[in-house]
């Protein structure tokens, strides 16, 4: 009988040790447009939020994106270190800053493009790979923003060139999110694309008996959205996560 349970043991700690090696978590550090967002009565999604929904089961998403955060106060309120805890070998980080790194207005958030921001992203870059784990840079989610002919225009200035001018110059893996919005508001218009966006009429939701406009931050739809396009991404890059993704 002691032999028994002792094999039972044996074989079940084999399985649980099994599991946790070919198990990988994906962390998630960035802005509001990535961040977590209460579900009751709250109409707002996160793209972060939502990318579990594509993954299979071996695949364990932390999401530490915060609402308005940038590289710099990510760093200061010490989210980066905690994260750099626990990041071991073969695990992903994914990185997307840049609408509140351009807020001049702020000093507690405000990075310079090309200096403080492109320097912020690098320290994020290196201590990754000093883990063995694999980061991905992200270029910020476009805003909705549309003019009078109904042309869309952009408000994110350096930023997102500063993060595809460094993902070149350190070979690291890269997928356009400003670029891929930019693309899908363009295909939705400036009518259709409020869909993705947060158009609440007054009375819709308890919590926002105004209503609300909102042309920085996603519906479901618009997050969901989001996420096909950073899957795509990922199938583009043609990296081992791929095989990760749930058969659609």
């Amino acid at each position: 009988m002691k032999k028994l349970l002792c094999i039972l043991f044996s074989f079940t700690l084999f399985s649980f040790t099994s599991i946790q090696k070919n198990e990988i978590t994906i962390y998630m550090i960035g802005d509001s447009t990535m961040a977590n967002k209460p579900l009751y009565d709250n109409p707002e999604r996160g793209w972060g939020q939502l990318f579990p929904r594509f993954f299979n089961d071996k695949v364990r998403i932390e999401n530490h994106a915060v609402n308005g955060r940038s590289t710099k106060s990510f760093i200061d309120e010490g989210r980066w270190d905690s994260i750099m805890l626990k990041l071991k070998k073969g695990d992903y980080v994914f990185i997307q800053f840049g609408h509140n790194d351009e807020k001049k207005e702020n000093p507690k958030v405000y990075a310079e493009a090309h200096t403080t921001y492109k320097q912020n992203l690098a320290r994020f870059i290196s201590d990754c790979r000093q883990k063995g784990a694999i980061p991905i840079l992200c270029t910020p989610v476009v805003r909705r923003r549309f003019d009078d002919k109904g042309m869309f225009f952009d408000t994110h200035g350096d930023y997102p060139d500063v993060v595809r001018e460094l993902a070149k110059e350190q070979h690291v893996l890269f997928i356009d999110m400003h670029q891929k919005t930019e693309k899908l508001l363009r295909e939705y218009g400036a009518e259709g694309s409020k869909a993705l966006f947060l158009y609440i009429k007054p009375g819709e939701y308890q919590s926002l008996p105004k209503g609300r406009i909102d042309d920085t931050h996603s519906s479901e739809l618009g997050a969901i959205k989001n996420c096909q396009l950073a899957i795509e991404g990922i199938k583009e890059l043609g990296i081992d996560l791929k095989n990760y993704l749930k058969n659609e």
